[in-house]
């Protein structure tokens, strides 16, 4: 039931937000509306990727033959992803989605060759007339992650595998910790960095030593699976994240934080069919239904799904906010204040974040 009340509430905040009153007026075209996907790795059965293939088969299931969808697996970053970007175009695709940071340059210089065609990059930040961009706010899912981590811990020590230290992957760890800590103040957070979104072995190597260091729960921001089989095999517990990921860990998972793009590809397409699509910026969460955690493992209490659900509405209604200060000041773990007792950060702050939250073991190269 949540997931469908998400669903519908992120159609109606885009609406809201993207669309004209004018919508509807300009006649559907015979031929489908091609629209292209460009995926940063391999189509795996969980992960980023996989989170983005299930929003673009919603985009099927919900407008059928009015679109034709494609998809070009494991591009990397840089002048491989402006190639394929670029083919997309000149192969009639009028709507490109291309869900990874390292592609909005790219995606941004193919545009201006391409002025009738619209651009969705996702989790870039620049945005011109053909070009919007859209992200989710992570973080409020990896806080609620947090309380279930810190509810679940018996050493007191979670682990966290990290692919880059850009703001994102920033607010992630600092927000997961003052989740793990709004329980559990005792508990800390061990971060390892890969300067890789996708390396299986990597990753896995990278969880296998958080272990080795006491850590009983770990959490990850890279693109595979490997983290959570690590866990299995381990007997330890573990964070999904972009998909529920009981499939790999099913003794391991103790929840899923998912991301949900079905509503907004669909509605971004709608807008292109019926000649109302304009460009902008979206930072959804679980308010608008970008956001959700709960896919939870057999060994959470029942008394820990329910503290962390309603923790969720509590982020949905506007109560909760993971980066407010509200009995304390927030400090970094290198002594300084970063948010003051009773303040919040703005979205400004946040997505410039450049430091590690108190509780958290490691550093961030500036």
């Amino acid at each position: 039931m949540y997931k469908n009340l998400a669903g519908r509430a992120v159609l109606a905040w885009v609406t809201a937000c993207f669309l004209s009153p004018a919508f509807s007026q300009t006649p559907a075209s015979k031929e489908p509306l091609k629209i292209g996907f460009v995926y940063v790795t391999p189509v795996t059965d969980a992960g980023w990727v996989r989170q983005h293939e299930e929003g673009r088969k919603a985009v099927d299931a919900a407008l059928g033959a009015k679109v034709k969808t494609t998809f070009v697996e494991n591009v990397a970053e840089g002048a491989d992803a402006e190639r394929v970007i670029r083919d997309l175009a000149q192969q009639g695709n009028k709507l490109i989605f291309t869900p990874s940071f390292g592609y909005m340059e790219p995606t941004l210089k193919v545009a201006r060759d391409f002025p009738d065609v619209k651009f969705e990059s996702i989790t870039g930040y620049k945005q011109t007339p053909n070009v919007a961009t859209a992200n989710a706010r992570y973080y409020e899912g990896r806080y609620l992650a947090g309380i279930a981590a810190g509810r679940m811990t018996k050493t007191n020590v979670a682990g966290y595998v990290a692919g880059f230290p850009i703001p994102e992957v920033l607010q992630g760890i600092n927000a997961f910790t003052l989740g793990m800590r709004s329980v559990n103040p005792n508990a800390k957070v061990v971060v390892v960095w890969l300067n890789e979104w996708f390396d299986p072995p990597k990753e896995r190597d990278a969880a296998m030593a958080l272990f080795n260091q006491n850590a009983d729960v770990v959490a990850f921001h890279t693109g595979s699976t490997a983290v959570m089989a690590a866990a299995q095999e381990r007997g330890k517990l573990a964070i999904a994240y972009h998909s529920d990921m009981r499939k790999i860990a099913p003794d391991a998972q103790i929840v899923a934080v998912t991301h949900q793009w079905g509503g907004y590809y669909t509605q971004r397409a709608k807008a292109v069919l019926d000649g109302t699509w304009k460009s902008g910026n979206l930072w959804g969460g679980v308010k608008e239904g970008m956001i959700r955690v709960g896919d939870f493992g057999t060994k959470v209490p029942k008394a820990v799904q329910q503290e962390v659900l309603a923790r969720q509405q509590d982020i949905a209604a506007g109560k909760l906010q993971p980066f407010r200060a509200v009995a304390a000041d927030v400090r970094d773990n290198e002594g300084h204040v970063v948010i003051a007792k009773g303040a919040q950060l703005n979205d400004e702050q946040i997505l410039k974040m450049n430091w590690l939250v108190e509780g958290v073991q490691g550093r961030v190269t500036r």
